[in-house]
Order: C-alpha cells, then structure tokens, then sequence
C-alpha cells in the first residue's frame, strides 16, 4: 500500500548546513550557509526548530527541540559539483560521475566566435561575474552597441544579459537556445541563462522573465518513474527548466519564494496526491550569490512563517520533505555555491516524530524515499521510508 497519498517536496535553494569533507578541494572549506548566517545575524524560524532543524547539527542561537515535530537529517552530495542542477538530479536519483565544465577565466575564443558568428552579433564580457554587478558595469555599453553581454561563475553556466528595450525577450532567448546548441561534448555546461533586464545606467533591474535551458537529464529519474506509473507530478517554480520540462503531468512558474510557497498551497488545494516538487530559488539568487546576509536571513524567516500555513493545510495522509541543493555562504568571500551538507526534514501527522535520520551518503535517498512510497524502485539512494511511516 502507498503511505503517502501525496508528497510535498521543497528545496530551499543553497541552504546548507555545514562543509563537507571534500570541501576544501572547492574551496569552500569553512563554509556552513546556515549556522554562519544565525552566527552573524540571529534567525527567528521556530517552525524550521519545532521539525527539527537544529537537531541535525549545531547552530549558533537556535536551540535544538527536546521534542522534534518531524524527522530530521542531513545530506552528502555523492555526484562531482555543487550547482543546481548536480543537485536536484542527485535528489531525483541521478548522480553525476563527472563534474560540469566551468570556466573562471571565460569561454575560450572556440567558443565565442562560434556564438557570436551565430547570432550576428558582437559580445560583452565573457569572465567570471556577478548578475548584477557585471550590469552595472556593462549595462550602458551594452545600450549604446546592442551586443548581449556573456557572462558565468564558478558554476557550470553560460548566462547572456540584455535590456529588454534594446534585446527583445524573444531574441534573447532565440541567442540562448543557439547557445545551448554550441555547447555540447566538452563544453556541455549545465545550464544557459537568459538573464533580461530593464532600467537605465545606475538602475537597472533584473526581471522575473529568466530562462534557464538545461541539458536532458538522464533516463530513470524520479520524475520519469513517477509519470510512466501513472502518478502525479507537478512543478513550482525553476522545477521545469532544470528537468527540461520531462516527467511533470503541469506545472508554475513563480516570482519569487513567497510567490513560490503561495502557488504550493494552491496546489495542495487543487491536487490530493502524487508529488508537489518546489524550489524557492531566492535564497541562492538574491540573497547568497550578493553576500546579503540580512536578505538572507530574513528571507528564512519569511520562509518560516509561510510554513506553518502549509503545515495546517496538510492532509492526514501527506508527507513533506524539505531539503536544499548545496550551499552558498553569504558570510564568506566567495560569491558562489559552496560544498556543504543539505538538510532533511520530514513530516507528516501520520509520520514518526523525532526520527534522528543522520548522515546520508547521497541526496538520492530523498528520491528512493519518494519513489519507494509510490511502490517504485530507482538505481541509486537508499530509502528512509520505514524510518518515518507509521
């Protein structure tokens, strides 16, 4: 028998909860996204402390709960990375042996005169920056000459900005999809971004029209278990363009996280089973990618209060995973991702309480738990199901 009719799975974006072993060798070694933000700036989340999150390592001004609501445990990434999308594969079951390609010092000249010879256009840039800083930097050439600017981190990402006055949101993405065709074989990155903006020199803004064109990922995930057995999946959020659209029966997109967390309970009102997948991309984007500690923690708090909603909208027979895909300190240097540990939690009013799930060696557990609870097997990770179903 199932034991879920309906599980809710929530990945808050680059919140870890402390290096990993390996992380030295990222150059990440002492990062910890949540235990250093509540070191420097205090969060009020009692929610996130009544299920169990300061029970899964210790965290500066959160108290562990002498009586945890939910299940609680932490996640190695197994697969070579820490990017979005090395994440939510592993999550759905799919570990990657081989790293995506980066490039710190820019794409080589190969590269670029293939793309640039595409499109028919010159670009700005090509090295590694922030979104927004490399706007302001650029954003007033870009106005005058109308080449795209070309831009990436140290994550496995091609990213093209364009005012939306000058690029047309049409044609950015048209220059994107050549993008994402130029790059395969060696330079096969994880991603391609259209990142639109508006605005003029000294105030541009980002939009909510960004687009992500990912690679497919392998066959015999999750997500592609679950729809050819006939089950429910639905995305929120940046859920599609990560899985390229395959294995979700619909999905939403969302501008923001509590836009994210509102269209989540909608769904819940509109779909009794299957498997709600959200991701709430703000902490990553806005806030640990900017070094905004403050943005950071408010957004948790924010966060926080909206769950204790969702938690009175569930049903006796759901199940909600809350999780994250790697980190990003906002306290340190580094405007990257880091290599951190995620966090699980795990609750249902049917399911155990207080369940210490440990230390899991992969983010596919998360997805074996799901697919075990849909009576269905995936290659990698390893069940925590009999841990938490009464």
């Amino acid at each position: 028998m199932v034991k879920f009719h309906r599980v809710i799975l929530i990945v808050m974006d680059s919140v870890g909860i402390g290096a990993m072993p390996d992380a030295a060798e990222y150059g990440d070694e002492g990062s910890d996204t949540l235990g250093n933000i509540n070191r420097v700036r205090p969060c009020r989340l009692p929610m996130l402390v009544r299920l169990g999150l300061a029970n899964i390592a210790p965290l500066p001004n959160l108290n562990p709960s002498d009586s945890p609501m939910g299940a609680y445990g932490r996640a190695a990434l197994a697969s070579k990375g820490k990017d979005t999308t090395t994440g939510h594969w592993e999550m759905a079951g799919l570990i990657l042996e081989t790293a995506f390609p980066t490039y710190p010092n820019g794409f080589p000249a190969e590269v670029m005169n293939t793309f640039e010879s595409a499109i028919g256009r010159k670009t700005l840039g090509n090295y590694t920056a922030s979104g927004t800083e490399i706007i302001e930097q650029l954003g007033a050439e870009h106005m005058r000459t109308g080449y795209p600017i070309v831009y990436t981190s140290a994550d496995s990402v091609f990213q093209i900005a364009a005012h939306e006055q000058v690029i047309p949101l049409q044609e950015l993405y048209r220059m994107c999809q050549i993008a994402r065709d130029i790059l395969q074989g060696e330079h096969r990155v994880g991603r391609v971004i259209a990142r639109p903006f508006i605005g003029q020199p000294g105030d541009f803004r980002r939009t909510g029209n960004r687009h992500d064109y990912a690679i497919e990922p392998p066959r015999g995930g999750l997500l592609d278990c679950l729809q050819q057995a006939g089950i429910f999946t639905y995305g929120v959020g940046k859920i599609r363009d990560i899985f390229c659209g395959r294995g979700l029966s619909d999905y939403v997109l969302m501008d923001g996280n509590t836009d994210g967390m509102r269209k989540t309970m909608q769904a819940m009102d509109q779909h009794r089973d299957g498997l709600l997948f959200t991701n709430l991309v703000d902490f990553d984007m806005l806030y640990g990618h900017r070094n905004d500690v403050e943005g950071y923690a408010r957004a948790l708090e924010e966060f926080d209060a909206q769950l204790s909603e969702l938690l009175e909208r569930m049903s006796d027979r759901d199940l909600l995973l809350i999780t994250a895909d790697h980190g990003c300190d906002p306290t340190t240097a580094s405007t990257d991702h880091s290599r951190e540990y995620v966090p699980i939690l795990a609750y249902g009013k049917k399911a155990r309480a207080g369940v210490n799930l440990g230390t899991r060696q992969t983010l596919a557990d998360i997805g074996q738990t799901v697919a075990e609870n849909f009576e269905l097997h995936l290659q990698h990770g390893a069940s925590f199901l009999h841990a938490i179903a009464s």
